[in-house]
């Protein structure tokens, strides 16, 4: 009865079968450890970040570059700010308002310039009313201690890429988005002082990405689920198709067709001429007394 597994299609099936399990059930477990990594990193980047506001601010150039051990780090720079180069970064939410960063480059000794979000008012950027509140950036040689954040891109939240901004606004912190604007050269990186003169509320330094509770992370747990439930339905397909063969060779065996009936009787078909060996059959299935 189970002859029928020796078949070439049932070869295919049986390894695609062997080979299919073993592979969804690592990658469910691959997506897992993910998932539990990011968990993991979350928890030390809380610990970090806790850590980070009491230790003692580094100078800029020993964070560089910016990595998810040096993001939100407490750094220090010193240099003169550009009056003339003060930007507001638009539609950047803090708690349940909305309002925008004041971005202004300080022009290091090193000589490239690091952009410094001095802090956050709550309006529109657009708006003269709100844009009167921002007070001026100090003169003179300053030292800045802030934490220490990587450049954004097109992905990272709040971020406006269309472009189609107002002068004075920029829409991304990034040296790319700020080398056409400055004439001279822009650090990878920015901070986000800790101390906002005037109206200015501080702006907390962000989460690293890759390594917060973030949708990802939630993808891998769905990806998770996604291929253990593959493995089991390798398993299922399978049975049913070994069920389905089984009892088709069962109903062969009882002479039943496919349909349910029973199976014709030995004979010539109805669907051709009798030959010469419908003759020789009948010959010999002619009883004794027929033949008398």
């Amino acid at each position: 009865m189970y002859r029928f597994l020796l078949t070439p299609r049932w070869w295919v099936i049986n390894v695609f079968t062997v080979v299919a399990i073993p592979f969804c059930l690592f990658m469910g477990s691959w997506q897992l450890s993910r998932f539990e990594t990011r968990i993991d990193t979350h928890e030390q980047q809380q610990e970090d970040a806790s850590g980070a506001e009491k230790a003692a601010a580094k100078p800029l150039r020993d964070l560089l570059p910016v990595t998810t051990e040096t993001s939100g780090r407490r750094a220090t720079a010193t240099g003169r700010y550009d009056t003339e180069h003060q930007l507001l970064v638009p539609d950047r939410r803090l708690g349940d308002r909305t309002g925008f960063y004041v971005l202004t480059l300080l022009r290091t000794d090193g000589g490239k310039a690091l952009p410094v979000v001095r802090g956050w008012l709550p309006g529109d950027a657009s708006s003269k009313a709100d844009t009167a509140k921002v007070p001026a950036p100090p003169s003179g040689r300053v030292t800045v201690t802030g934490a220490l954040q990587a450049t954004e891109h097109e992905g990272s939240g709040g971020v406006t890429a269309s472009g189609a901004l107002p002068r004075g606004q920029l829409g991304m912190i990034s040296d790319a988005s700020l080398v056409n604007l400055v004439p001279y050269s822009v650090y990878d990186a920015w901070i986000t002082s800790s101390q906002a003169p005037g109206a200015l509320r501080p702006v907390p330094p962000v989460v690293a990405e890759g390594t917060g509770l973030d949708l990802k992370a939630f993808q891998n747990l769905g990806y998770t689920g996604e291929w253990f439930v593959f493995a089991g339905f390798v398993v299922f397909m399978w049975f049913r198709l070994f069920r389905r063969e089984v009892e088709a060779a069962r109903d062969l065996a009882l002479g039943l067709t496919p349909d349910g009936l029973a199976a014709p009787p030995p004979g010539p078909r109805p669907d051709r001429a009798p030959g010469p060996e419908d003759s020789d059959d009948a010959e010999r299935n002619r009883s004794p007394s027929a033949t008398a």
